[in-house]
């Protein structure tokens, strides 16, 4: 089943049931107005939803309308909880490389994971805003799921069992900033905006054989400025699977239905810069960040610059008919009018 959230009906929007080939949706407020809602009653609402979903795949649906990508807010455009893994320790090495830091022993067998700002959320097509270009603007490709209720201590299987929804993220990072505020030795904040989540979020049992052990065996596919920049497979080089990163976050807490977690930067081992390339044919990179480490270890210094003003960035996943599965996040780096 498919889900997304129209920016219309208040501040948490409307939510839609949307046809699998993502050109038809439906809004179901006899169901539940939010996507918030449908999670806090999943038990009751899913075979209601799942009969509007069939209706619009055989184009048996009474209200159907065109599905616009462009009228959406990110699935939940807001969370009670949203915590960001990094389970693809390929990422978290190069990029602690970039500041001078090693990757302690420890982060091979307790993921890492830290609370990101979860009032506000951006809509997949929104702009990122920003009030200085020197500030590092970095995209951050991944995946994510929303869950439901887990109660604190909650096992690998009882989270995996937990799982409602799976869709993508652009998790905005501001490279310059990060520094600073992790030599004060208490985390990110100023250095991680608003995210971005893709249009659609999905059952896991439509990902059919893509989904196995907790992971989503499929390619990321990112474009930075309309040329092809990283397909690395999601279920590859995945260190800690989502039942873990679960798991690991209830360990001392309850989770509430609507939860998020992140996968952290989607990051496949590759040699060096020009076998990882895709115009080198490798699978190319998730972020800016991983690109300028390849460059510093290779040419002494990096050569790519972060975003800029204007600069535009594509995120999304194709199944194996090369269809798109959650929608494309396609948003465009834009001055803050503050910044004006």
């Amino acid at each position: 089943m498919k889900l997304a959230t129209l920016k219309t009906g208040g501040r948490d929007g409307q939510l839609i049931v949307v046809s699998r080939d993502l050109s038809r949706c439906q809004p179901v407020p006899a169901v539940a107005r939010t996507l918030q809602a449908a999670l806090d009653d999943w038990q009751h609402c899913v075979p209601q939803l799942g009969e509007v979903y069939a209706a619009l795949n055989n184009g048996a649906a009474r209200h159907a309308m065109p599905f616009v990508e462009e009228q959406c807010h990110s699935p939940l455009p807001r969370a009670y909880q949203w915590a960001d893994g990094s389970a693809y320790l390929n990422h978290v090495e190069l990029v602690r490389k970039a500041r001078g830091a090693e990757l302690p022993p420890s982060f091979w067998t307790d993921p890492l994971i830290y609370q990101g700002g979860s009032d506000s959320f951006i809509g997949p097509r929104d702009p990122i805003h920003a009030l200085s270009e020197d500030w590092g603007i970095d995209l951050e490709a991944e995946v994510a799921v929303i869950t439901g209720d887990l109660a604190m201590g909650a096992t690998a299987d009882e989270c995996a069992g937990a799982i409602r929804l799976l869709m993508l993220v652009n998790d905005v990072s501001l490279r310059q900033l990060i520094p600073g505020e992790l030599a004060k030795g208490f985390g990110f904040f100023q250095s991680k905006p608003a995210s971005a989540f893709s249009p659609v979020a999905v059952t896991p049992d439509e990902l059919a054989d893509a989904w196995r052990g907790c992971k989503l065996h499929l390619p990321l596919c990112v474009e930075i400025n309309g040329q092809p920049f990283g397909r690395p497979n999601a279920g590859e080089d995945m260190t800690f699977d989502f039942s873990q990163l679960l798991a690991h976050a209830a360990r001392t807490r309850e989770l509430e239905a609507g939860s998020i977690i992140g996968s952290g930067t989607v990051s496949n081992r590759q040699g060096n810069l020009h076998g990882s390339s895709i115009a080198h044919g490798g699978v190319g990179y998730c972020c800016l960040a991983e690109l300028r480490m390849y460059e510093t270890i290779e040419k002494g210094a990096p050569q790519t610059g972060f975003l800029k003003f204007g600069d535009s960035v594509r995120i999304e996943m194709l199944n194996g008919d090369g269809q798109s599965i959650f929608g494309a996040i396609e948003q465009t780096v834009t001055p803050h009018r503050a910044a004006l």
